[in-house]
């Protein structure tokens, strides 16, 4: 199931130990030459191009790279000077081969001790800052299973003996006429299947396994092509099943149970990855505008009305999670009380409220959000990584209470700051669907280059005073 986060972290973890180890030989070299005796460091080059291949079969063979959520500290140890201890009289050996005369065994001592020291620090540091986090309950998927049946409860059983996976049940729903498993009854009964819709609003789901006998089987179609319309991945521990309407990946649990994955979006960890990397770089580039021009807006905002600097509401991201979203105040302080007398003036159908010459906004706020200053401190908001720089426009609760079925699948990713709405005239848009379909078309087509264009376009649209 989080296989290609593995491949990503796999990745990540590899890099990281290439630096290590250079970083440790160049640290050896100028402690060994800090009296003097030794040539440039470039003349020893070739010696670190010999000790990379050879650590990294070596790291890979003692199971470095496996998941390290499941290694215990003393193992990672215990590895690490298997590998420099095989590694060096290795490498030594070659070295002595080709060079008996120049090599400096000082040098290579060095080496080695540094490399242990930093590889060490390395390796506990990113286990423990893995478990830190999960611990926070941060980065966990919860888990909806469909069955209380035996295969449900081998699929439980796996989830509990392994928890520093980052899974979490969040609840089980029952089969008709289903008695549940004796030990399955540990977990919380949420409802039945005919309620599967109504327990994912009402619940923090990212997933759905269904775990139901074959017999069952024909009687779920209608139920995963709902989950999938909402946004949801679905995942089903039985044999193949052919759904034309979703991606579908058939790949093995853990490698003991077979699973049929269907999803509604092809992001994978490598492209999230990247797609963060430009986030971050973004908002950072963004607060520091937010500093230059926070006096200006701070004096402006307090000379025009009363009330705080900044506002912030609840909204929602990714699967029903809630966040604050923060922006500079563009309204008057009680402009949520006087929104219910102004609902008849909605210029949106559905569930957005949008009114053109809106009163509750103030005269600095009318220039704020024309020149979308007011969203500044959203750039806050992207570098914690409740929003992104370009997704969906985050909901409020109220809102997303209303949402009709198929309207949910905009909620599968993050929001963002900007994104194909507010870059296709979104003054024009009148009609909440429209909106929900240009999201969906971002979730479908995503690819990093388009939100590139999307931020480009942004720019654009703002400058060219034609923006929110």
């Amino acid at each position: 199931m989080l296989k290609e986060q593995a491949r990503l972290f796999n990745k990540i973890s590899i890099f990281a130990d290439l630096v290590m180890l250079v970083a440790a030989f160049v640290f050896a070299y100028y402690v060994q030459n800090f009296t003097g005796g030794l040539h440039p460091l470039r003349y020893y080059s070739w010696i670190l191009m010999m000790i990379l291949p050879v650590w990294y079969v070596l790291m890979t063979r003692f199971g470095l790279y496996d998941s390290m959520r499941i290694y215990p500290i003393e193992k990672v140890l215990t590895s690490l000077i298997s590998v420099h201890l095989i590694g060096g009289i290795c490498t030594t050996s070659i070295l002595f081969l080709f060079e008996p005369q120049g090599f400096s065994r000082a040098l290579f001592g060095y080496f080695l001790l540094f490399s242990f020291t930093l590889l060490s620090v390395e390796k506990i540091t990113s286990k423990l800052f893995l478990g830190f986090i999960r611990n926070k309950g941060y980065n966990f998927r919860n888990i909806l299973v469909v069955g209380t049946n035996q295969k449900a409860r081998d699929f439980t059983t796996l989830i509990e003996q392994h928890s520093k996976w980052g899974l979490k049940v969040a609840g089980l729903l029952k089969l008709e006429n289903e008695e549940p498993c004796l030990s399955i009854k540990n977990y919380k009964i949420l409802g039945q299947l005919d309620e599967l819709v109504d327990v994912c609003k009402q619940n923090t789901i990212d997933e759905v396994v269904f775990c139901v006998p074959k017999e069952v089987v024909s009687d779920v179609e209608e139920h995963l092509k709902d989950m999938v319309e909402m946004g949801i991945t679905v995942r089903m521990v039985l044999d193949f099943y052919d759904v034309s309407w979703s991606r579908r990946e058939l790949s093995f649990f853990h490698g003991e149970i077979p699973i049929l994955t269907f999803c509604c979006h092809s992001f994978n960890a490598g492209q999230l990855f990247l797609k963060r990397c430009l986030d971050v770089a973004g908002a950072l580039v963004g607060l520091t505008l937010l500093a230059v021009l926070f006096p200006l807006v701070a004096l402006a905002i307090k000379v025009d009305s009363k009330g705080p600097l900044f506002f912030n509401q609840v909204r929602v991201r990714e699967y029903g999670r809630v966040f604050k979203c923060w922006k500079f105040r563009s309204m008057y302080v009680d402009a949520e009380e006087r929104k219910k007398d102004l609902l008849h003036l909605n210029e949106m159908n559905g569930a957005i409220f949008k009114i053109k010459d809106d009163p509750r906004i103030t005269r600095v706020g009318r220039f704020l959000r024309k020149t979308s200053l007011d969203e500044l401190p959203q750039f806050w908001n992207v570098l914690k990584g409740e929003m992104s720089l370009v997704g969906t426009r985050p909901p409020t609760p109220d809102e997303v209470s209303s949402y009709k079925k198929w309207h949910h699948k905009r909620i599968c990713i993050k929001p963002g700051i900007t994104g194909l709405w507010q870059t296709s005239g979104r003054n024009a848009i009148q009609d909440f669907d429209e909106v929900v379909r240009l999201d969906l078309k971002y979730i479908d087509q995503w690819s990093l280059w388009l939100d590139v264009k999307i931020l480009f376009k942004t720019l654009q649209v703002v400058f060219s005073n034609n923006g929110s």
